[in-house]
């Protein structure tokens, strides 16, 4: 008996009758293999794919050591110079072959002789990336020959799932196809082997072993993209890796995290620089720990059950818990692409209607944010410690200034500009001119109660210190519109 978490963490292989090269060291830019072995991508892959012959040991004839020949060149050679005289093979066996006959210390050495005693402009830089991958796999511990496989993975079968629908049928990974075609594919060259079957016939087979390979690696990078029934694409080891959607970015480095949300955002012109509108619902799943807790603590609840019972149902209670929760606890709001550190700010939650996110105008820039759509998302810190950071470091309040250059970046614009040049404009003969105000919420219940207006000459007076630094009152003349 085991596990069935084995299913994610166990691998396969498939033992190949015929070597292949690896697709990723033939075909990058530039080709790692033909870096090595100073060949053109086109040569390698006549030699790889069964097109031509490769001399690996010369002997006394006049050939040279690498020269490629046809088969018509190389059925005439042996013809010429007798079939033991020189050796010449075809191939992935062919490349594997070159390579671990390399000597990488010696050739390092020779390739930097080269460099010094070279007069041209080119051929250093050349000779210096072929310097460099040397020295790699001297300094790792690699083999040049491993870039040739023997072996082929298999990946754990969690990862490749056979999924089963309605009616009895199967829906399966691309994966497993493409695995498939290699298993037939090399089951079948096995047999032809242990046939004796005519060399063309098992070359063929061992070049469709190749492709069959290249495409599990890379579908596409080379020759004619496998498609699966419905005429798609199949997705092969390199898709899954590379990308946005791929495992780096979508599950490594991009994971789900507990406490958060994601919304669009509008705006909240009545909100204060240091708050954001929250919906009632997302905070109400948001601080649902908190919420609990704080139940339990009142006597509305003695277990989390009850607990989870009475906010299911949203009892007024909960509104009421949910409001002291949210007091004081501030949320942090990212907008992605967060491409310097005001991309992510805290902010204290007011609970509003709907399902929209509320921001203050003046913080937009900071985010790059517009309420054309735009989505972002609430994470909620939960230690005191981090309430703390996120108050102290991360509020808007305190991050006013650019931290590149040091500029303002909460900047009035567009309709503030438009609101604050309206509200500062005063006016002869308004009602309740000359009235005296002693703080802000008095000005605020004479502007509600209509008994000054916005444009209203207006007396305030304001607590400062004066030039011996006792306290002391002053009276100003302001509108009411500052409020």
């Amino acid at each position: 008996m085991t596990l069935s978490r084995v299913r994610r963490e166990r691998m396969g292989h498939i033992e190949l009758a015929a070597p292949v090269a690896h697709i990723w060291f033939l075909k990058s830019l530039p080709s790692r293999i033909g870096l090595l072995l100073d060949m053109t991508l086109k040569d390698l892959e006549r030699i790889l794919y069964f097109e031509n012959y490769v001399v690996t040991e010369p002997g006394l004839t006049p050939l040279k050591l690498h020269q490629l020949l046809s088969e018509e060149d190389f059925i005439t050679a042996q013809d010429q110079y007798g079939d033991d005289s020189f050796t010449a093979l075809i191939g992935a066996e062919a490349i594997r072959e070159i390579l671990s006959s390399m000597n990488l210390a010696k050739l390092a050495d020779q390739l930097r002789q080269e460099i010094i005693e070279s007069t041209s402009e080119l051929k250093p830089k050349k000779l210096a990336k072929r310097v460099k991958i040397i020295e790699a796999f001297m300094e790792s511990g690699n083999k040049p020959e491993w870039m040739i496989m023997n072996v082929v993975p298999v990946i754990p079968p969690d990862l490749r799932p056979l999924v089963p629908l309605d009616g009895g049928r199967f829906a399966t990974s691309d994966l497993n196809d493409l695995y498939r075609r290699v298993i037939n594919r090399n089951n079948r060259l096995k047999r032809l082997i242990e046939l004796r079957a005519p060399d063309i016939i098992i070359r063929n087979e061992k070049r469709m072993l190749q492709e069959s390979v290249d495409a599990l690696f890379d579908n596409g990078r080379r020759g004619r993209v496998i498609t699966g029934a419905n005429k798609r694409p199949l997705k092969s080891l390199s898709d899954m890796l590379k990308g946005k959607q791929g495992r780096f970015r979508q599950n490594l480095l991009g994971k789900r995290v507990d406490y958060s949300g994601r919304s669009v955002i509008v705006v909240g012109p009545e909100l204060k620089l240091h708050q954001c509108g929250l919906p009632k619902k997302m905070a109400l799943e948001l601080f649902k720990p908190f919420i609990y807790s704080r139940l339990d603590a009142k006597g509305f609840s003695s277990t989390v059950k009850q607990a989870k019972k009475l906010v299911e149902k949203e009892r007024p209670e909960v509104w009421d818990i949910l409001d002291e929760v949210i007091r004081e606890h501030p949320v942090m709001l990212n907008r992605a692409p967060t491409l310097h550190r005001l991309g992510i700010q805290a902010f204290e939650p007011i609970l509003i209607e709907g399902k929209a996110i509320q921001l203050h105008p003046l913080v937009c820039s900071a985010f790059n944010a517009d309420f054309d759509g735009d989505q972002m998302a609430v994470h909620i810190p939960l230690s005191l410690e981090a309430q703390l950071e996120a108050r102290v470091l991360m509020m808007s309040t305190n991050n006013i200034l650019h931290p590149a250059n040091g500029a303002p970046i909460i900047v009035p614009s567009q309709d503030i500009v438009l609101g604050l040049y309206y509200l500062s404009i005063m006016a002869d003969g308004e009602p309740g001119e000359g009235m005296a105000f002693s703080d802000i919420g008095e000005l605020q219940h004479a502007l509600d109660s209509k008994s000054v207006t916005m444009h209203t000459k207006i007396r305030g007076r304001f607590k400062t210190v004066d030039k011996d630094g006792k306290p002391v009152s002053k009276i100003f003349e302001r509108r009411p519109a500052g409020c």
